[in-house]
């Protein structure tokens, strides 16, 4: 029924607004107030109004028009019979439909010319029948709602059509056995739909599958037997509830626009990296829609590894400038195959504002803890929402550093001075990561070549003896000059030498295997303390206040379109 999405924003402030070709399933990621959630909520806006609403985050939604058949069988499904002092108004249908986050129904006459005109023509500006009709069949569930999912439901009469997708599920044996496969590898427990409160249904978890349909479906002592040997659904945990609700809903119930808000909530990573990959893999096959706003990548992982055709967008607001972009499959799998990438968690920098990626990890930990001060002091030259990690030397910075910003992340990589002691292939890596347009490439390393000159004459260890102060005049001005050229690319280069060069008021040795143990301690870890450190001007806060100014650049260098 939806046929494509434009956002209001694209890739960068000058680029065109991002258009999608709409899949069965359609993730927006992102950092927090990157305007994922107000995107479900205005989607669901647009399909449910009888005017387009006025949005932030969505530009238009394009609808595939229905075929009379099609609608026909669809109405077919929903529609009922009056009750015996209803009147029904000429050329409309009677038609109730239960909404299962809540459990009540809703019903309503829809004229029948009207919808089937709007049906045929669903792009006009007014829907006043077609809205009604697709709000029957669109579903949002949030943190709250989808555990009602789970909740007993009414049998109705099981010789017309299901009225909740526990009825549904009940009736067709093969999405219950697919259920049932699913919840038994997740939790060892076999999922059964108990009839036996007459004229309900309610899920079970039993440790053992039924022996029959009959045994399952019936009424009569073997089932009554049966089902009190297993457990009600209502007595589990909040994160069962969640994923068998959803999972339910999604493989045997109707609705033809879901919108899921932080699917995560409530399950534990693999979990979420399960539930991801089996109802992806059930809507793969469909004419369906599913949008999802979620933080985690076990799920995002999960869904991209449930082999179904789908759309992952990333959505970020600084309070002034919206970007949306679309992230590519091929772009995403080396984050998950490639084991360095993979072993430092680097998926989960699609949820932040900004990446910073060092030599090592007791060089992350140290700028980490720097950034949290910077933070705690409110002080601007902090980086909000930004996350640290680790490469193995300063060459596989940028193997980090370059897929994320293909993915428009701004990643920003810190290496140690010594990054001028090498060129060819080794110096040739910080500019392909870091995306230096290749007409300055040989220019920057005619320059580096010239600076490691100046540094031998001075017959000192660039890294540990002092850094750029051991150039002096105009071979310290070409010094400063060539490092600001790389930090305008996010190359943050330690002027100083290497990282434990930073805070030398603290007198701490730079022995390798007690630095950041030593100088965690002088820099104390009671912030009530008069001798905890706290940001000052300079030294490294200014370093990092240089990153955060790259990062908050909307037009900042290296990042491609």
């Amino acid at each position: 029924m939806l046929k494509q999405l434009r956002l209001k924003a694209g890739s960068g402030p000058t680029q065109p607004p991002l258009e999608l070709q709409l899949a069965p399933v359609t993730i927006f990621v992102g950092p927090n107030n990157g305007g994922k959630s107000r995107a479900l909520m205005e989607i669901e806006s647009w399909v449910t109004r009888h005017t387009p609403p006025e949005c932030q985050v969505i530009d238009n939604l394009v609808f595939e028009p229905w075929t009379l058949a099609t609608l026909k069988e669809e109405l077919a499904k929903i529609e009922i019979e009056p009750a015996l002092s209803e009147t029904i108004n000429p050329d409309h249908v009677l038609v109730s439909k239960l909404k299962p986050q809540d459990n009540t129904g809703a019903r309503l006459q829809i004229h029948l010319p009207g919808l089937e005109n709007e049906a045929q023509n669903p792009n006009v500006p007014h829907r006043h029948y077609y809205s009604s009709f697709l709000s029957l069949f669109t579903l949002r569930l949030d943190g709250k709602n989808r555990l009602a999912l789970t909740e007993q439901q009414s049998a109705g009469d099981l010789q017309h059509t299901a009225q909740n997708h526990l009825a549904h599920i009940f009736k067709d044996n093969k999405a219950r056995a697919e259920v049932r496969r699913v919840v038994f590898e997740a939790f060892g427990k076999y999922f059964v739909i108990d009839p036996t409160n007459v004229g309900h249904l309610r899920i079970r978890l039993s440790p053992r599958p039924p022996v029959d349909e009959r045994e399952e479906r019936g009424w009569d002592s073997v089932s009554v037997a049966f089902h009190s040997e297993a457990t009600l659904i209502s007595e589990a945990s909040d994160g069962v509830k969640a994923f068998v609700g959803m999972l339910t809903t999604l493989i045997a119930g109707e609705p033809k626009i879901t919108l899921i808000d932080e699917p995560e909530a409530f399950l534990h990573p693999a979990l979420c990296a399960r539930l991801g990959k089996e109802i992806t893999s059930a809507l793969s096959e469909t004419n369906r829609r599913l949008f999802i706003a979620t933080h985690s990548a076990s799920f995002l992982m999960g869904c991209v590894q449930g082999g179904a055709p789908l759309n992952i967008v990333r959505l970020t607001y600084d309070y002034s400038t919206a970007t949306a972009r679309l992230l590519t499959k091929d772009k995403l799998t080396p984050l998950m195959r490639n084991p360095l990438l993979r072993s430092v968690g680097v998926l989960n920098a699609l949820f932040y504002n900004a990446v910073i990626v060092t030599e090592a990890d007791a060089d992350r930990a140290f700028y980490q803890e720097l950034n949290e001060r910077l933070l705690l002091a409110k002080d601007p030259r902090g980086l909000e929402g930004c996350l640290f990690l680790n490469a193995q030397n300063k060459q596989t910075v940028w193997d980090i550093v370059q897929p994320l910003r293909e993915l428009g992340i701004p990643a920003a990589g810190i290496v140690d001075i010594d990054v001028l002691k090498e060129g060819g292939a080794v110096w040739q890596k910080p500019m392909d990561g870091a995306f230096v347009p290749k007409l300055s490439h040989s220019a920057l390393a005619t320059e580096r070549s010239a600076l490691l000159k100046a540094f031998e004459a001075t017959g000192k260890d660039m890294k540990r003896d002092g850094g750029i102060n051991l150039l002096s005049g105009s071979d310290h001005e070409a010094c400063t000059n060539f490092f600001a050229k790389l930090a305008d690319y996010g190359i943050f280069v330690v002027p100083s030498g290497e990282v434990e060069s930073w805070l030398d008021a603290l007198s701490v040795s730079r022995n390798k295997g007690t630095w950041l143990t030593t100088i965690f301690q002088a820099m104390g870890e009671d912030p009530s303390s008069a001798s905890y450190l706290r940001p000052s001007p300079g030294d490294v806060w200014d370093f990092i206040g240089s990153i955060r100014a790259w990062v908050a650049n909307p037009s900042r260098k290296g990042i491609p379109d």
